[in-house]
């Protein structure tokens, strides 16, 4: 915290630490973990956010940001199936009215698909 490392490449983060006290990381967070919170508590005070917080929070950023333009898409391709939905429709029905038309030879319906009615997928 004096900014003068001994045994560790000064970085302010608990592998750091560790190795400055040179103590496995697994003991200081799990044996010590009053002196891991307090060294997390110096760390804020100081207004430095540590590199691991940092990246963290830009990757949520990022992961935020991909969220919101998935969830936009998504709303996007709903809108078309609606509306290939109507036009599916609509079109089944004209093709059933020129089914039930006379036929004069210029307007021709389409031939039913095997085993299904007009109208469905």
């Amino acid at each position: 915290m004096a900014g003068i490392p001994l045994h560790s490449d000064g970085a302010l983060t608990i592998v750091s630490l560790a190795a400055e006290a040179q103590v496995k990381r697994h003991v200081l967070t799990h044996r010590h973990t009053d002196l891991k919170d307090e060294f997390y508590a110096n760390v804020r005070a100081r207004g430095h956010i540590p590199d691991s917080e940092r990246k963290l929070r830009e990757k949520l950023d990022e992961t935020t940001r991909q969220l919101q333009e998935a969830v936009a898409r998504i709303k996007e391709l709903e809108a078309d199936v609606h509306g290939f939905a109507r036009v599916i429709n609509v079109l089944s029905l004209e093709n059933e009215t020129l089914r039930a038309a006379p036929r004069n030879g210029k307007l021709q319906p389409f031939p039913r698909a095997m085993g299904r009615r007009p109208g469905e997928l």
